[in-house]
């Protein structure tokens, strides 16, 4: 399709939006209509721009489509093989650290990590010393 044609039709479609939201700002508001022929422009810019050149090539080229599902392909295939990857991290994770079962179990078997050993000396809230202790006794610190 000539440059010429796709301007054509671009200018014709803006035109036509920016009626429609002549009357969208007569009926419901300044909003509404600026929304709308903020919209209204878009065609026309794209067909300045070229954007719309790309899109009506597309649409007719078999060759594009073709290129188009190669790199559906390429970022299907991409997809897959992280996948695969993040299940063999996950699988020998333990075991490659070194670790094993040990490793995995150190932070809930193993000594927990105090922030906080009890009341302040001197007297403090009972309740909270209770709660304290409790989080503690979870090996929560």
């Amino acid at each position: 399709m000539s440059d010429a044609a796709i301007f054509a039709i671009s200018l014709g479609v803006t035109l036509v939006g920016l009626v429609i939201s002549w009357g969208a700002y007569r009926r419901r508001g300044a909003a509404s209509g600026l929304r709308g022929a903020a919209l209204s422009l878009v065609p026309l810019a794209a067909a300045m721009t070229g954007v719309t050149e790309f899109f009506v090539d597309l649409a007719f080229s078999p060759v594009k489509w073709a290129g188009v599902a190669v790199g559906g392909l390429a970022v299907l295939l991409y997809l897959a093989s992280g996948a695969m990857l993040s299940r063999r991290g996950d699988a020998g994770g333990g075991k490659a650290a070194g670790g094993g079962e040990g490793h995995r179990s150190a932070g809930r078997g193993g000594k927990p990590r105090r922030g906080v050993e009890g009341p302040a000396p001197g007297g403090g809230d009972p309740e909270l010393a209770e709660i304290e202790k409790i989080l503690r006794d979870r090996g929560i610190s």
